[in-house]
């Protein structure tokens, strides 16, 4: 059963256009999509891309697009679907891990040791660490929906030619703990950005506060393996709060890259405060909330 029907029975015989693994799928073709505009602008910041930023660049682009093609060919040639969906997320994991290590590169910090005072200062100011490790999530993510889980919430997964692999959790509680992840490394990232300025501002400790509270709801609920309705009206409504704060945040975001008279000027927002950061809370919000939908290839809640 959903564990959004649990707390709203009237929900459980709705009909929605997309199963909740094909929702997981678009989403992760969004976020590459999301991914790649964002290094864009960032990389940006330095007035030009060099060669080796083009990668993720290209590569979030490619692998979204790649991602609604086997999105359309799923409806009749599944397993050819999910084998290049497979693919791309591998390709994307890839392309996460060799950006964290050329950040981490460029920080000095594999020279000069990971824990130090003078590491933190690095990471604060350096090209952020955090930020490639979202293309191996996203991988993470996508691999998990990829595959069919019979029977329901068995953590049975089926892979080619009727071979299956038993996860240790259920497809459920695996969501829940990789949105965990998710919102964690969000948080992270938002700390860092939010360090230049010393959080002289009490609104960026209102992402804080709502990402530990998402945080703990969805790890607890990856956890537990039976959750009252309780638990789950509370992670409910940590996602919404994200998503609350991710709009807010883009709208403070934009406001802050405007000149005094209201105008729009794009070095600003080149510059300034990153005006899609805040929106990745909205995404792992709407990520926690998938979460709590129908299991399995129906497109039942």
């Amino acid at each position: 059963m959903a564990y959004l029907a649990l707390v709203l029975p009237r929900f459980r015989h709705l009909r929605t256009p997309f199963s909740r693994d094909q929702a997981f799928l678009l989403l992760a073709a969004f976020n590459q999509f999301f991914i790649a505009i964002d290094i864009y602008l960032a990389h940006n910041i330095s007035g030009g891309i060099k060669p080796a930023e083009w990668i993720p660049i290209v590569a979030g682009t490619v692998c979204g697009a790649l991602l609604i093609f086997s999105g359309v060919i799923a409806i009749r040639k599944r397993d050819l679907a999910s084998a290049l969906a497979n693919l791309v997320f591998l390709v994307s994991i890839g392309v996460g891990l060799l950006g964290a290590y050329l950040h981490l590169n460029r920080t000095v910090l594999l020279n000069e040791g990971l824990v130090s005072i003078r590491a933190v200062a690095t990471l604060i100011w350096a090209p952020p660490v955090i930020g490639p490790l979202f293309f191996v999530l996203i991988g993470v993510l996508g691999i998990s929906a990829a595959w069919i889980e019979r029977p329901v919430d068995s953590g049975r997964l089926q892979l080619f030619a009727g071979k299956t692999v038993q996860m240790p959790y259920s497809k459920t509680r695996a969501y829940l703990l990789i949105v965990a992840i998710f919102i964690l490394a969000t948080l992270i990232s938002s700390v860092l950005d939010h360090a230049r300025f010393g959080f002289d501002n009490a609104w960026v400790w209102l992402p804080v506060t709502a990402a530990l509270f998402g945080f703990s709801t969805s790890l607890y609920l990856g956890i537990a393996s039976r959750p009252n309705p309780g638990d789950i009206t509370a992670h409910g409504t940590a996602m919404l709060l994200l998503i609350a704060v991710g709009v807010v945040g883009f709208v403070l975001h934009s406001e802050s890259s405007l000149t005094s008279a209201g105008a729009i000027v794009i070095e600003r927002f080149l510059r300034g405060s990153p005006l899609l950061a805040p929106l990745l809370f909205c995404n792992v919000g709407l990520m926690g909330l998938l979460a709590l939908l129908a299991p399995g290839e129906e497109s039942r809640i």
